[in-house]
């Protein structure tokens, strides 16, 4: 990788022979730490170079694009890549989302630092986690618990480039914690995850004390039937099953009737008041903590996202605003066939509905209900209403006159998380989260844990 990745930019927009071209180069860096019966198992780094090359051409029907990734790209194999992508636009029907490739002011079309080295992640991003993890280990060993999961730091450097002049670069860290204690005989497990920039704000004794309240928890044992429960869903459940949400809120397929963002007898839902808490849900790439990139980064089109849309600048936007829906993902295509405003998705999620109590003041004026710990192998079952299933894991508790009293067996659920704002009757303090099914695509967001009268457990789980 001696070439550096603006270089290989440059070229590749000196080789292109197509009327448009964008080129995105992604230099990923990687270190992680994996340990399993309170010992460390294996570390290691890594470091990896994704290019992407756009290139559209222009026909008396319209404008066609074509597209080609491939990784580790040399300097020997960057022709052949801008050949294959020109081609494939030469082949391809006019693009339906083809829309002039974006421009920029002068002033701005350059981003400070595009021609610098790209970031890069070590094992020194652990230098102050490992030693305290290490005292973890020895804490849950005089404890009688063994701890189990993994640390993964990753920095990418986006540089795009195109023919219109935009040089852009956004350097995104990634950090993901997760942790899970169980009991020497394995009958006991719980878990905990962190989102994380730089693992500077992770505690690993507080995380090992938060494990080993909920494994002495699940001292006492309870077996309850399927139904519906009161049940406070923590943050990391909240912030899946509103990842699926955003997931499922292109504005074009709600239009167009498929999705439960559609209005019955055409158009959207944008107006309609979904929640009587005055809950906010909303993106921003400035979000203090939970930065991202501050331009469209599209690799593919789709209704929710469009090659022609690459560089296009993204700012705050309001999906929710005090229970009411607001807007809809689009992209200029779409939002030209919607009528609804430009508003391209952002790679982080913050909801609020100005709640001040933390999950265990929630806990602690609960009658009787459950307390999740989280959610997983989270599947689509009804696009029309949103509605999901999946599975509680590691750890659902019994609480009884604002007190825990034991673990209760794994369900299976069935709800929609539209349906779930609707009938939330609180929303506690908001706080960063790791989502645990969607962390792996999804790592930045910060919700609130919620109240829930009547979630649906529609039957009993045997899992762990």
């Amino acid at each position: 990788m001696s070439v550096k990745p603006h270089e290989i930019v440059e070229r590749a927009l000196e080789l292109s022979r197509a009327d448009g071209c964008v080129v995105i180069a992604n230099e990923t860096s990687t270190a992680n730490l994996r340990w399993a019966g309170n010992a460390l198992t294996t570390n290691g780094v890594t470091r990896g170079r994704t290019l992407t090359v756009v290139a559209t051409v222009n026909g008396g029907q319209g404008t066609a694009s074509g597209v080609v990734s491939r990784s580790a790209v040399t300097a020997e194999e960057l022709e052949p890549l801008v050949r294959a992508a020109e081609a494939a636009a030469r082949a391809a029907e006019p693009a339906e989302d083809a829309q002039p490739l974006v421009e920029r002011d002068p002033g701005t079309a350059v981003s400070p630092g595009f021609t610098d080295s790209p970031a890069v992640t070590s094992s020194e991003v652990f230098a102050d986690f490992a030693p305290a993890l290490g005292e973890s280990f020895a804490r849950a060993r005089a404890g009688g618990r063994e701890l189990y999961g993994f640390a993964h730091h990753e920095l990418v450097s986006s540089y795009l480039g195109s023919s219109t002049g935009l040089r852009l670069r956004h350097d995104q860290p990634t950090g993901t914690l997760e942790v899970n204690a169980k009991s020497p005989d394995r009958t006991r497990s719980a878990w905990a995850g962190r989102a994380t920039r730089d693992f500077t704000d992770v505690d690993p004794a507080a995380i090992d004390a938060e494990l080993a309240r909920r494994l002495a928890w699940a001292e006492r044992r309870v077996e309850l039937p399927a139904g519906r429960y009161e049940t406070l869903l923590p943050p990391s459940a909240v912030a899946d099953l509103l990842i699926d949400q955003l997931w499922s809120s292109s504005a074009r397929d709600a239009a167009e009737g498929r999705t439960v963002f559609s209005k019955p007898g055409g158009g959207t839902r944008v107006g309609e008041k979904l929640s009587e808490l005055p809950f906010t849900l909303r993106s921003d790439p400035a979000e203090p903590g939970l930065e991202a990139a501050p331009f469209v980064i599209a690799h593919s089109s789709g209704d929710d996202a469009s090659v022609f849309d690459n560089g296009l600048p993204l700012s705050a936007t309001d999906w929710i605003r005090d229970g009411v829906l607001q807007q809809l993902i689009t992209t200029r295509h779409t939002a030209a066939l919607t009528g609804l405003p430009l508003a391209p998705g952002v790679d982080n999620l913050i909801a609020d509905a100005g709640g001040t109590r933390s999950l265990e003041e929630m806990v602690a004026s609960t009658e009787r209900g459950l307390l999740l710990t989280c959610l997983w192998y989270i599947r689509e079952v009804d696009p029309a209403t949103l509605l999901l299933t999946g599975l509680t894991r590691d750890g659902v508790y019994l609480v009884e006159n604002g007190e825990v009293v034991g673990e209760v067996n794994n369900f299976r659920f069935n709800e929609s998380p539209v349906d779930l704002l609707a009938r939330a009757t609180e929303a506690g303090r908001t706080e960063r989260t790791l989502a645990r099914e969607w962390s792996d695509y999804f790592n930045r967001a910060a919700v609130p844990p919620l109240r829930v009268p009547d979630f649906n457990m529609s039957s009993v789980s045997k899992g762990v």
